[in-house]
């Protein structure tokens, strides 16, 4: 062995420096800022996507077709022949009440977003009551379930997909209707129209559809 040099006693090693221990790293939601917390009654926020489709025919006698309203705004009649061949006169959407597409989704967003029974099950179309209503009256009482659960609504956008008539020039109306249903500001509300370029059956002018999306806010 050499001169002034210690052998380690049998089965012990050297000594290490410890090593610092590494901090545990910060929790998901600091590191991201947190959510405002819940008060125990419900999530802070809450989203909904309602979804809606009508089939379009020709007034009677020749179909069913009811006037075309969207968002409480009655839409001015599509030149005849314009929709489809065949076809020789305006058309309408099909439906139990006054078949506002757009009012329907925009309800449906609400109870979604509540995780409520949907439109179909709140109003059938089996029950006499709700013929011909105005649909103006499921988007209220889908407001009442929203405040009464203790929210409010933040924001609503919606897209309208319809292949004629446009309804850009429309817009703004239809957008102070749902602001005034919603109690939010008119910048609350976005309302998109689209056409389906001339594919199955909304391009083909035989559907009308729309979509909403919605926040909630407690």
């Amino acid at each position: 062995m050499a001169k002034g040099k210690t052998k380690n006693p049998v089965g012990e090693k050297a000594s290490r420096p410890e090593r610092a221990a590494t901090p545990a790293p910060a929790p998901r939601a600091a590191r991201l800022g947190a959510l405002p917390a819940s008060d125990g009654a419900g999530p802070a926020f809450r989203i909904g996507h309602g979804y809606d489709l009508h089939r379009l025919e020709p007034h009677p006698p020749m179909g069913s077709g009811r006037a075309m309203i969207v968002g409480g705004v009655r839409l001015p009649e599509a030149a005849p022949g314009a929709w489809r061949e065949g076809v020789t006169g305006p058309v309408g959407p099909v439906g139990h009440s006054d078949g506002d597409v757009l009012y329907h989704a925009v309800t449906d967003a609400l109870l979604g977003a509540l995780a409520q029974q949907d439109i179909g099950q709140l109003f059938p179309d089996t029950d006499p009551r709700h013929e011909g209503q105005d649909s103006a009256d499921f988007v209220t009482e889908a407001v009442k379930r929203v405040h009464s659960a203790g929210y409010r609504i933040g924001n609503l956008d919606a897209t309208v997909i319809l292949e004629r008539p446009k309804i850009g020039p429309l817009k703004v109306k239809i957008r102070e209707n749902l602001a005034r249903l919603l109690d939010v500001a008119l910048d609350c509300v976005n309302v998109k129209g689209k056409t389906h370029e001339k594919v199955d059956a909304v391009g083909e002018g035989r559907a009308i559809e729309a979509h909403a999306v919605v926040i909630l806010i407690r």
